[in-house]
């Protein structure tokens, strides 16, 4: 058997830093939580002029706040950008990376660096070669499905009046991060329970009268054509990295919510369904019915198979996190199944089906209308598994430029989901060594990791101000030799750059 190509969707973090005070952690997550909302602020990032002390040895933006900002209290531990910070010299920033910029053994890297306000190139190394991008794939996908969507969208998952006396149908609109339980408002993860769901369809059904055996449907027609691509290496998807798609599963696909790797419920969405026809089992013997055992597909024979559940009467709705939270999930955690489902409810927004084909089509389209050039572009997904993928370091900064500094607001709501290195995400047990924690609690990027592939996509403020966006892609590497601290210590290179 060949070995696994890919950890595209396994890149876990351990969320702190090592060797690092706890205080001090604490205060570098709340600038680096912060950040966004700054960058929010106007799209380009700036605010007005203010003047800048060129002798500063740790700028206001990049020092540790006095007091911590209480939750919730957005940008208040740091102020705007200005324009007139200094744009790093490029032969200088050059001669920096070309000594970063290594690969561990076989393979190489490309590479951009551009001033995100003005998309002046500062670092150009093949950065218009298409290369497998791994993970960052999913940088495209996240501004698709933002600009489709929109990032306050919910997705709503439905039980409806079934099509018998006493059937009920439970119908899946595109949440796939279900919880088991009662539904959790402040989470993403869970944020719509199983459990609250079975409660409230108890609850409808009394007040309609219904008495005896209540039997349970399931209806997740909304995604169509095959649910696994044929560009997916099965021993990836026995391994975890994907499943069947469905449009509503617990878990994003997992059996255990605490568990983010290993293999996955072929079935996600029956597997939903089974758990919530025992969470209506138990809160149906409270109000006196039953629920007879087992659930049936509709669609899978008569007398159902002309069903139309989308006009059925609505017994009970329990709706998902924001496709903002999603999107920040998605990229958080760099989870393939997720990615996936989000191009399919892309593509059903832009009103095509909802296909792995027609995602992959939404997806593009929308790149394009971000005014990415994408005549080289070849993609085979939307998450970044597929090895057929290609994409250049341009194009990523591109889309991440875009999201710092466009004019599409929608946008904005992705950078929060970067990780932030050395805290959070898969980033969260980088950057602890000598060489890379300059960048700690300031470098925020998507990572990419397959067996020879790896990459990293984001944006972060240098030592005099300036926002710059980046993307460095290495194809071809050895697989398990160390080529992530090449990528790190390349990005805290532009954290720390005066570079004059």
């Amino acid at each position: 058997m060949k070995p696994r190509t890919s950890r595209a969707g396994t890149e876990q973090a351990a969320g702190r830093i090592r060797g690092i005070p706890v205080l001090l952690l604490q205060t570098l997550l709340v600038v680096a939580v912060a950040l966004p909302a700054g960058i929010a602020i106007a799209p380009a990032f700036l605010g007005p002029d203010r003047p800048f002390g060129a002798s500063q040895a740790a700028p206001p933006w990049q020092q540790i706040p006095a007091t911590l900002s209480a939750p919730g209290s957005g940008a208040a531990g740091i102020g705007p950008l200005s324009d007139n910070a200094p744009v790093p010299a490029g032969a200088a920033l050059a001669a920096q990376l070309n000594g970063t910029l290594k690969p561990d053994g076989a393979g190489s890297f490309t590479g951009i660096v551009q001033d995100a306000t003005t998309g002046q190139v500062l670092f150009d190394r093949a950065a218009d070669e298409a290369r497998i991008p791994a993970s960052n794939m999913k940088l495209l996908t996240a501004g698709a499905a933002l600009r489709v969507l929109g990032p306050d969208r919910r997705f709503s998952t439905r039980v409806v009046a079934g099509p018998t006396p006493g059937s009920v149908v439970l119908t899946g609109g595109g949440d796939v991060l279900l919880g088991s339980g009662e539904s959790a408002p402040g989470a993403v993860l869970g944020r719509a329970g199983l459990a609250t769901l079975a409660d409230a369809t108890v609850e409808a059904l009394q007040a309609g009268g219904v008495t005896g055996a209540v039997s349970v449907l399931l209806d997740d027609s909304l995604f169509t054509g095959p649910s696994l691509s044929q560009a997916w290496s099965p021993e990836d998807v026995a391994a975890g990295e994907m499943a069947p798609l469905y449009p509503l599963a617990l878990n994003s696909a997992r059996f255990d919510p605490a568990k983010t790797t290993g293999p996955r419920p072929q079935d996600g969405a029956m597997t939903a369904a089974e758990a919530f026809a025992a969470r209506l089992a138990a809160a149906a013997a409270a109000a006196g019915l039953s629920v007879a055992p087992g659930v049936a597909r509709i669609g899978a024979g008569a007398p159902d198979s002309a069903y139309d559940s989308a006009h059925a009467k609505v017994l009970a709705e329990v709706q998902s996190a924001t496709v903002g939270q999603q999107v920040d999930f998605m990229l958080q955690t760099s989870d393939n199944y997720l990615a996936e489902v989000m191009g399919r409810m892309t593509a059903l927004g832009a009103g095509r089906p909802g296909s792995s084909d027609d995602a992959i089509a939404a997806v593009l389209a929308q790149v394009r209308d971000m005014g990415v050039p994408t005549d080289a572009l070849r993609a085979a997904d939307v998450s970044g598994l597929a090895l057929a993928n290609r994409v250049s370091a341009r194009q990523l900064t591109d889309v991440v430029r875009a999201m710092t500094s466009g004019t599409d607001a929608r946008l904005r709501a992705a950078l929060s989901g970067f990780p932030v290195a050395g805290l959070t995400g898969t980033l969260g047990d980088r950057y602890t060594d000598a060489a890379s924690a300059a960048g700690a609690g300031l470098v925020r990027a998507k990572t990419g990791t397959l067996n020879t592939v790896i990459a990293l996509s984001g944006y972060v403020v240098d030592a005099d101000g300036r926002l710059l966006v980046f993307s460095f892609v290495g194809n071809g590497l050895t697989p398990g030799a160390a080529n992530k601290a090449a990528l790190d210590r390349s990005a805290a290179v532009l954290a720390g750059c005066g570079c004059r």
